[in-house]
């Protein structure tokens, strides 16, 4: 497997725009479209959101991130070590009810499971790692 991108950053929202074009050079250097890019840094963005916002309530906190290709597999691992937090386990919202009749939140999460090829969660001992994962064109 070989890592592409490896950093630890504070898990502010001032380090969004960093984070993100960081894994977006990652993705097109593995020779990802245009709209599949897109898709991977609205990914990434939702997931460093949500730990920038949820992860650590009343404390700061990092998050660390990596891009690996493991074959034809581009693998977005994000960690950190706030509340537990598996969004596999979220339900899905209903998407046909009027926007004023669903609940607030959930929407990105949504998002993110069905834009990437598969997302999975575990927890390691006080981290929660994330598991973004993009097929190469030829594999999907």
């Amino acid at each position: 497997m070989e890592t592409l991108l490896s950093t630890v950053l504070p898990a502010r929202l001032e380090h969004l725009e960093e984070l993100v074009k960081s894994v977006s050079d990652c993705a097109r250097s593995q020779g990802f479209d245009r709209k599949r890019i897109g898709e991977i840094e609205l990914a990434v963005e939702e997931a460093f959101v949500n730990i920038c916002r949820y992860s650590y309530p009343g404390k700061t906190g990092d998050a660390a991130i990596s891009c690996r290709l493991d074959n034809n597999r581009f693998m977005i691992e994000i960690a950190d070590s706030g509340i537990p937090f598996d969004i596999t386990q979220l339900s899905d919202p209903d998407i046909t009810a009027p926007a004023e009749a669903r609940g607030i939140g959930g929407l990105g999460i949504f998002l993110v499971k069905k834009m990437m090829d598969a997302v999975t969660y575990r927890r390691e001992g006080d981290r929660n790692v994330l598991n973004l994962i993009v097929m190469k064109e030829e594999e999907r």
